[in-house]
């Protein structure tokens, strides 16, 4: 995938929404692509979380055992939660089908977050964005 491309898919994922194009172009150069063929693991639970994914095509499901948590096609993230917790994964990540995947490396995105204000401040905003759209929620079923 060109660069371009990279900054097109990551722009959908939700923690990226409050950082422009250009920051994108930062994310897009250490994300890197990986094929799974159907059936392989991506990772298991318990294992290290150590990075996210963001499905360019294929599906990927999320499970725990036998029991499906969800299912992750083109254009989804998974694993988001990895850049920002040291927690092991809680489940497993399996290609349901040939997948091509990006994989942003947490490491890589601290250091990236280290030396680029504008993306730090943009993931923050989306976050915060998040948690205010889950309080909404709960704070609605009232």
């Amino acid at each position: 995938m060109t660069t371009i491309e990279k900054v097109i898919a990551l722009q959908d994922v939700d923690i990226f929404s409050q950082v422009s194009a250009a920051e994108l172009a930062y994310l897009a150069a250490i994300a890197t692509e990986h094929d799974y063929a159907a059936g392989a693991v991506i990772y298991n639970d318990k294992d290290a979380a150590d990075s996210m994914y963001l499905v360019v095509e294929g599906k990927v499901r999320l499970h725990k055992e036998e029991l499906d948590i969800t299912e992750s096609g083109p254009g989804q993230a998974f694993g988001t939660w990895a850049l920002f917790d040291e927690e092991p994964r809680v489940s497993a990540a399996t290609a349901r089908e040939d997948a091509m995947v990006l994989r942003l490396d947490k490491d890589d995105f601290i250091d990236l977050l280290a030396d680029n204000v504008e993306i730090t401040q943009g993931v923050l905003k989306a976050l915060v964005s998040r948690v205010r759209g889950l309080i909404g929620r709960v704070g609605g079923e009232r």
